[in-house]
């Protein structure tokens, strides 16, 4: 199961693109399918009996392709699939793209499933790399007028993160001789990577924590980038606002999760031994990106802008609790807020997909403005969607009964009380992203019909499928979030064990 949910998106990439007769509409009818199937095969696997699938490589370096499949990485898998889902069909609804676009989409889906699952360095930074040049050309070759500009930003800034990257896991591998994961965890919790870096570099063992924590914070950058995390999110709001609606929905809802499923796979569990040394410069940038990107999203005009940076502060939260787990503390607040993390993780990406698929709907229907200030009174035009729109939104301000709401409360439950004065600032966030929400809510939805001559239509069957999908997956996980909680619960506690044995 592992190796065809990796290799089956490639096989659709592939095929599509060896169909030279096939017209946008039928390959995007295909990707449709494979998308389909894909996401089905992703939630079958049983995350309480973790699955792994290893292939031996290069014995002398210890490199092997090992992937495994627990409760924490079937919510990831599971994601991919949904939000692949409908971007495509997405894309379909309003005849965008062509073989390329969706084969590209498709080889996107593979490399994410590959992230999410692999459990050795060389395999899991291959699908980390993998995912770039793919994004780069679905953000430059069906952009918007500024997209070369924000495609190749968004190419710098990732591919410099993973320089550090590498950098990082190949001090690791001449020091201790394995990138295995697993392997360089159970390192850490003897404390034997410091002592083994001195020796490996030939300087006393004082200097190996010091030498550790360079590495660590190579490995913090370059996942940071991909979240990101302020200042390095210079790349994120120019490239969610030129890419295509759909490609958007990919960025937003499966990108940006690669970088906070690495904090919590990788960077927490190989690392206990520096963590508090890098927990107050992680804690500062982290306050600062829920802070920043909440203020930033206030000030813009341009919906999906506005939507960019508030993503932006919506996994500020992520990276707050992380910074607080780092930080150390008692059990029970370690556990809640490494919860709320996967539970946010999720969350946001289904609700972030929604509120642009929402965006770009009203894009389709006005020619493509999507001011703050262009529209009002849509609400009478177009109830159905300003139901199901409204209900995403609030879904993203934390309205208890909506999946946005669970996630945040444990990160703060969890954060308050390991870091009380940083939960109590970022706090401040949440006041702000409800005004900028409510704002938007009341300028496009409230007030007099801008164009009564020709009034936008409300949404066709297939939108109302699409909208009214994602918006019942909200509701799912926030009244019912024991369907989450049952899978990831096991392995949050194994991670919880390694940083408070």
């Amino acid at each position: 199961m592992l190796s065809a949910l990796i290799l089956l998106p490639l096989v659709g990439a592939v095929l599509l693109g060896l169909q030279r007769g096939l017209d946008a509409r039928g390959a995007g009818r295909q990707a449709g399918i494979w998308a389909l199937v894909i996401a089905f095969l992703a939630a079958i696997p049983n995350p309480s009996k973790p699955a792994e699938w290893t292939l031996a490589w290069m014995d002398d370096g210890a490199f092997s392709f090992r992937f495994a499949i627990d409760g924490i990485s079937w919510l990831f898998l599971v994601l991919t699939g949904v939000v692949t889902l409908l971007a495509i069909l997405a894309s379909l609804l309003w005849e965008k793209g062509s073989r390329a676009y969706f084969a590209l989409i498709l080889v996107i889906e593979s490399a994410l499933f590959g992230v999410f699952t692999a459990r050795h360095f060389i395999p899991w930074f291959l699908f980390w790399e993998m995912t770039l040049i793919p994004a780069f050309l679905l953000i430059h070759l069906w952009g918007g007028t500024g997209a070369r500009k924000a495609a190749l930003r968004f190419f710098i800034a990732t591919l410099g993160g993973s320089a550090f990257l590498l950098v990082g896991f190949l001090a690791l591998q001449f020091a201790v001789g394995t990138m295995d994961f697993d392997a360089l965890a159970k390192l850490a919790t003897r404390s034997e990577l410091a002592p083994k870096l001195a020796t490996a570099f030939g300087l006393p063992a004082v200097a190996g924590h010091n030498l550790l924590v360079m590495v660590a914070l190579a490995v913090l950058l370059g996942l940071a980038v991909k979240i990101p995390i302020v200042p390095l999110h210079i790349w994120l709001p120019a490239a969610y606002t030129e890419a295509p609606t759909p490609v958007t929905m990919i960025l937003t809802g499966l990108l940006s999760k690669m970088g906070v499923y690495g904090l919590l796979r990788i960077f927490l569990p190989v690392f206990p031994e520096v963590l508090p040394s890098l927990a107050p410069l992680l804690l500062g940038l982290s306050v600062a990106t829920v802070l920043l990107g909440a203020v930033a999203a206030l000030a813009q005009t341009d919906l999906k802008r506005m939507m960019a940076y508030s993503s932006v502060n919506h996994l500020g939260y992520c990276a707050l609790a992380i910074a607080a787990v780092a930080a150390g503390g008692g059990r029970e607040e370690i556990s809640s807020a490494i919860t709320g993390v996967v539970y946010q993780a999720f969350n946001h990406g289904i609700i972030a997909a929604a509120l642009f698929f929402g965006i770009g709907i009203l894009e389709q229907r006005s020619g493509g403005r999507r001011g703050l200030s262009d529209f009002g009174g849509l609400r009478s035009a177009m109830p159905v969607f300003c139901g199901l729109f409204g209900i995403a939104t609030f879904a993203s301000l934390g309205l208890p009964g909506l999946g946005g709401f669970v996630g945040e409360f444990l990160i703060f439950n969890g954060v308050f009380g390991l870091k009380p004065l940083a939960a109590s600032l970022s706090a401040i966030g949440l006041l702000l992203t409800a005004v900028f929400l409510l704002r938007m809510i009341r300028k496009v939805f409230a007030g007099p019909l801008r164009n009564t001559t020709h009034p936008p239509a409300d949404l066709c069957p297939s939108e109302r499928g699409l909208l009214g999908a994602a918006v019942a997956i909200m509701f799912l996980t926030g009244l019912l979030p024991a369907v989450l909680f049952s899978t990831a619960n096991p392995a949050i506690l194994e991670l919880v064990k390694i940083l408070h044995p």
